[in-house]
């Protein structure tokens, strides 16, 4: 029995600590690399297949999975330590391919969506921001300026109006110190400020997202799209999901305390937001998450492999949604109860 030992520039097959035949890898950067990545993925290298299919009737065993399941035994001897030397390679050069196979692997890994999900938690890191400042400011400006004009109790309107305020008024009933309102009008500049980038950022996924994920955007819309792949972490781990798990996708602590048994399963997370399920009937919005999901799971499947847009998509998601609506909401049954088993003490004091 002879052993089989895979390194990084070749292939050899040893007779205990002598090595009776040799398959080098080619000496060029870019072949080995292919061969880095043939072994990273679980497929034997051309040399390898070469060596199996000339040594493997003499009997093979190998530590190497790749052999095993090429037909040679699992065996766990101890491997001397080849010198690439020998065979015209230079010790460094693995340095440099793995540095390489590791920069390749990043950016096949890397998900272009993240600056999508960045985005969408920025904005609803401003709302929340913004939501904070404008009770604020409501509440500061009710102090001095009550509201007496149509609009001008709103958010915005306050904020215009403090933002642009001047000493000289006159019909302020009690108005602040001067720095106290140069502060205020900075803190109401800074609130139209959030808005304007909260805006600028609707208005960028809006035009981005139909580019990077043109399936799914067609369903749900831009920015209903970017929301679900932010909470998903990315149109990769989108295009990896059930449609069972996507459809409560944003639902996590009503699922949590199903799980503990406090609350029904929820129907539906993100989802809702479809204007075509917020507007269904309470009975029909399962039906319709349930397939908006299904589409959605496809739509993100071929939005990560690049392919293009798929009206069908839209017009069977259409069909159903009609489907569901000529049907009804689901009611519950009129008819008798189901008669309830007794308790556990009377039915055993009959036996």
């Amino acid at each position: 029995m002879r052993d089989v030992v895979a390194t990084w520039f070749g292939a050899f097959v040893l007779d205990g600590q002598e090595v009776v035949a040799s398959y080098p890898f080619p000496a060029d950067r870019s072949q080995l690399l292919d061969r880095l990545r043939m072994r990273r993925d679980g497929h034997l290298a051309p040399e390898e297949t070469r060596l199996v299919a000339e040594h493997l009737a003499r009997g093979l065993r190998s530590r190497d999975r790749r052999f095993v399941q090429a037909g040679a035994k699992p065996g766990f001897g101890e491997i001397p330590e080849l010198d690439p030397g020998t065979y015209g390679f230079d010790p460094s050069w693995h340095r440099e391919l793995l540095l390489d196979h590791a920069e390749e692997a990043l950016r096949s890994a890397w998900d272009p969506s993240i600056h999508i999900e960045e985005a969408v938690k920025a904005l609803r890191d401003l709302d929340a921001t913004r939501n904070l400042l404008g009770e604020r400011l409501g509440s500061w400006g009710s102090r001095d300026a009550p509201a007496t004009e149509e609009g001008a109790g709103s958010t915005d309107a306050a904020a215009r109006r403090l933002a642009t305020e001047t000493e000289d008024r006159a019909d302020d009933i009690a108005r602040p110190a001067a720095s106290l309102g140069e502060a205020r009008r900075g803190l109401a500049q800074l609130y139209l400020s959030l808005g304007a980038v909260s805006t600028t950022l609707e208005k960028s996924l809006e035009e981005q997202v139909p580019r990077e994920a043109p399936n799914v955007s067609s369903l749900l819309g831009p920015l209903l799209a970017a929301r679900l792949i932010a909470q998903a972490g990315g149109l990769d781990r989108l295009a990896k999901l059930p449609a069972s798990t996507i459809q409560v996708l944003g639902a996590e602590r009503a699922f949590f305390e199903h799980l503990r048994g406090h609350a029904p399963p929820p129907r539906h997370g993100l989802l809702f937001l479809h204007p075509d399920i917020q507007g269904a009937p309470r009975g029909s919005r399962g039906k319709l998450a349930r397939a908006l999901a299904g589409k959605v799971a496809i739509a993100a499947r071929l939005d990560r492999e690049g392919r293009p847009l798929r009206p069908d998509l839209v017009s069977g998601f259409r069909h159903r949604t009609e489907e569901v609506r000529a049907l009804g909401p689901r009611r519950r049954s009129t008819g008798a109860r189901r008669r309830s088993r007794p308790p556990l003490h009377r039915a055993s004091a009959h036996r």
